[in-house]
């Protein structure tokens, strides 16, 4: 266990308490370039105490003085229809707080910020920003714009600022250069550390606030089945035959999966699973979530 608690466990429980505001908000602040005040938490399905509830799965909705929702995703283990979850997180947020009979401009600005331990997508980069852009089918160079009447009504310049938009952090996949303040907000995220030399807005505050040494005894104890949890779904991840083919290229291991396991190997495994099953079970995680993360069925691991 680190010097500093994980973000995605941070955000899931230890953000409720308003005292704790000022880490996501420098965060946003510097993701968004602009300043971010947060007026409250909202309720998503993500905001659960229980460590047993999506504990590989963080989301956090909040809200800013301004009226604008930000959801904020953490995913630790492969999902090959993330792209899809993104649409529709993004979208039920605006069906969810838009009232029936309310005018289309009451519409709530929505940012879906994702920040994934996987390689998702195809692409050189580890941070991504998209946009709602409205090109000319018959003219590649003409964009469609707002009127003047229709900037000063709405408050925004350009037509992306009524859509959502999309940020997504491919933490693995930074490259440990920093020469912005964004970069030291990745470089946290992906080693779990902040070094002194670090300035960026909300990391001061962090160095303090996520330190594992602060938390009480009983959420230490949550906080470390949170790690094994995570480390649990990582190992058990079956879908690394998906990420061979970032940029291009197929890695041994996804070679081997298309060819096949020797049935010696796929014995082994299985009894490997049994095993994990087995601790799992006497640290008391739930049948279900077991099942889950080790592909056994429920009365296998009923009779362990």
């Amino acid at each position: 266990m680190g010097n500093y608690i994980r973000f995605d466990w941070m955000i899931k429980r230890l953000l409720r308490n308003k005292r704790n505001h000022v880490v996501l908000e420098g965060f946003l602040s510097v993701l968004i370039n602009r300043q971010i005040k947060i007026t409250q938490v909202l309720e998503s399905e993500g905001n659960q105490d229980s460590d047993q509830q999506k504990f590989n799965r963080v989301d956090l909705l909040v809200e800013d003085d301004k009226k604008e929702k930000f959801l904020i995703e953490v995913q630790n283990d492969h999902e090959i229809d993330f792209f899809h979850r993104m649409a529709f997180g993004a979208a039920k947020i605006i069906a969810d707080y838009m009232k029936i009979g309310e005018a289309y401009e009451t519409l709530p600005k929505v940012y879906s910020v994702n920040i994934v331990y996987f390689s998702l997508g195809q692409g050189k980069g580890y941070a991504y920003h998209g946009t709602t852009v409205f090109k000319n089918m018959f003219n590649e160079h003409d964009e469609l714009r707002l009127t003047p009447a229709q900037q000063s009504k709405f408050g925004v310049d350009e037509v992306h600022g009524i859509f959502p938009e999309y940020y997504i952090l491919r933490v693995n996949k930074f490259n440990d250069e920093i020469r912005q303040p964004l970069q030291e907000w990745i470089s946290f995220l992906k080693t779990g550390d902040i070094p002194e030399a670090f300035s960026a807005q909300g990391l001061k505050e962090a160095r303090e606030i996520l330190r594992v040494d602060s938390l009480s005894e009983e959420d230490r104890k949550v906080y470390k089945r949170y790690l094994e949890s995570v480390s649990l779904a990582l190992s058990l991840d079956d879908s690394s035959r998906y990420e061979g083919y970032c940029d291009g290229h197929i890695n041994g291991l996804a070679e081997g999966r298309a060819e096949g396991r020797a049935e010696g190997r796929a014995e082994g495994e299985h009894s490997e699973k049994l095993e994990t099953a087995k601790r799992m079970k006497t640290d008391g995680m739930p049948i279900d979530v077991i099942s889950k993360y080790t592909q056994l069925s429920i009365d296998e691991i009923a009779k362990l």
